[in-house]
């Protein structure tokens, strides 16, 4: 799974997914399958899209049963279509039905994830901008969101409040202004720590400059605005592009000039891809 989400954070997510689904026991299952009872299917796609969470899907079933067997036909990041077979699934009936609805919701969650960026990223592809996420995740759950938002072909934000001093408009009145804002956090922070601040107008771009910070986020800003922000700052700091992102306009925002443009959309919005479990 890359550098990003590790086998022991999958399991320990996975171990408290099943205890939320399972309860007590699984009523139905339980009292309808013998031990005996061998079931065998196949992990198959109803809509076209981005793969996604292969490793936790599988993760799953051998937290429940090591006798559970999977053999994928794709990989995270692969391009799959609607009837397309992902994986051949079989082991003791009693596991995979309690498994299934655990293991899909974790797939159908990254691969729409997956999807959803890929599509933003494409609209770019002809400009040197990337897409990025934001905090606006679900909780617990971030780490996934992320995970499946580089394997969609997006960049990463800060993963938390201790990855970047970010300076949002309540920070700058808490502290009555940018620049002071600005020094007093170098009083503090790390020299491995860049600052961002979030910018409403060309006035702030222009105190932001003036301050020295590393990256200048364009809040809800016109391309006009935006056009002038750009010349204005001149890659002396990185310039993200902020607010009222969407497929119908992140490529007039990716021409004017910015290095990143963030969205929450390709997480908070993002449709489940379509996936089945047929035994």
């Amino acid at each position: 799974m890359g550098q990003i989400l590790h086998d022991f954070i999958i399991e320990k997510h996975v171990k408290s997914a099943l205890a939320e689904d399972i309860g007590f026991g699984d009523i139905t299952t339980d009292f309808l399958a013998e031990e005996t009872d061998f079931l065998s299917g196949s992990l198959n796609s109803r809509s076209d899209g981005v793969l996604c969470g292969c490793s936790v899907f599988e993760k799953v079933f051998k937290v429940l049963c090591n006798k559970i067997e999977i053999k994928f036909h794709f990989k995270d990041g692969d391009l799959i279509k609607s009837d397309d077979k992902i994986a051949d699934i079989s082991g003791p009936a009693r596991f995979l039905l309690t498994g299934e609805r655990t293991a899909l919701n974790y797939l159908q969650r990254m691969s729409g994830i997956a999807t959803e960026t890929k599509k933003y990223q494409d609209a770019i592809c002809d400009y040197s901008a990337k897409i990025v996420d934001t905090r606006k995740t679900t909780p617990n759950f971030r780490i996934f969101e992320k995970y499946s938002v580089k394997t969609g072909g997006g960049l990463l934000h800060r993963f938390n409040l201790s990855d970047c001093a970010m300076i949002k408009d309540n920070h700058i009145q808490l502290a009555g202004s940018i620049s002071n804002a600005v020094v007093k956090l170098r009083k503090n922070l790390s020299h491995a720590h860049k600052i961002e601040v979030e910018c409403d107008t060309l006035a702030q771009v222009q105190e932001a400059l003036d301050c020295g910070v590393d990256i200048i986020m364009l809040d809800n800003m016109s391309l006009n605005e935006i056009k002038q922000a750009c010349t204005l700052i001149n890659k002396r700091a990185i310039v993200e592009a902020s607010g009222n992102v969407s497929l119908e306009t992140v490529k007039e925002i990716a021409a004017t000039g910015v290095d990143i443009i963030s969205s929450s959309a390709i997480v908070a919005k993002a449709p489940t891809l379509d996936l089945a479990l047929d035994v």
